[in-house]
């Protein structure tokens, strides 16, 4: 094993979940998943890290040994307006900016299961791939009642794509009584997402800053199965 600057077999990522985020979206290669203990109640869990830091002689260990396995996950493309964004290896959301109350917006889902739209009031919606389900999709799970189980996520198949309003104060499905809070689609579903009053709104995860993109009214952001994919490195475990 060595380190090399161009056409690396494997990558190592070390981080919390926003690196494995960014990263997974990023390379082509196989990546493993390295995160940091953190002793602050928010510091980063770091779902998808296979070992932490101080493991990671033992981890390299078992990548010189060929213990580990590989598995691709889909990625999700954004488009604002028909043009790409890019895409996204764990989930993308519409949110209300610094200089905006709660969005009144729109969502629209069609795929193999038919067609549904929702109007909603709140701070926006997510949509997730299978990697990102224990991110912002997984806040319902940390909520029991007036406590807070910070550990708590949910898991998504890799055959769904995730929706789920972000502190809502109200939805309404058309065309039935649902009111819905979190629900996942079949893969190669198409997600519509637009505004319907004017405020500050701004897409997150579709691109490497940190800032959002803007979206006003005017705007359409719709959501697709993705042409690449991320390679994420399995460690075997122990007596494996």
């Amino acid at each position: 094993m060595k380190v090399v600057s161009r056409k690396p077999d494997i990558g190592i990522v070390v981080g919390g979940d926003g690196i494995f985020s960014k990263y997974g979206r990023a390379e082509s290669e196989p990546l493993l998943f390295v995160g940091v203990r953190s002793s602050r109640v928010t510091g980063s869990k770091a779902y998808m890290a296979q070992a932490y830091f101080d493991e990671l002689p033992s981890a390299l260990g078992k990548l010189k040994r060929g213990e580990f396995s590989v598995r691709e996950y889909s990625r999700l493309e954004v488009f604002k307006d028909g043009k790409s964004l890019g895409e996204v290896f764990t989930d993308v959301y519409l949110q209300r900016g610094d200089e905006s109350n709660s969005l009144r917006y729109k969502v629209r889902v069609t795929g193999p299961e038919g067609e549904m739209e929702e109007s909603a009031i709140g701070d926006g919606v997510v949509v997730t791939t299978a990697a990102g389900s224990t991110g912002y999709y997984s806040y319902p799970d940390r909520i029991r009642g007036e406590s807070l189980n910070s550990d708590a996520h949910a898991e998504l198949g890799t055959d769904r794509i995730g929706i789920c309003h972000i502190v809502p104060t109200f939805t309404e499905r058309s065309g039935s009584d649902a009111r819905p809070l979190r629900y996942s689609v079949p893969w190669g579903s198409k997600v519509e997402l637009w505004i319907t009053r004017p405020a500050d709104a701004r897409l997150y995860g579709a691109e490497m800053g940190r800032g959002g993109v803007r979206v006003t009214r005017k705007d359409r952001i719709t959501v697709v199965a993705g042409k690449s994919k991320t390679k994420v490195v399995l460690l075997s475990q122990t007596g494996q």
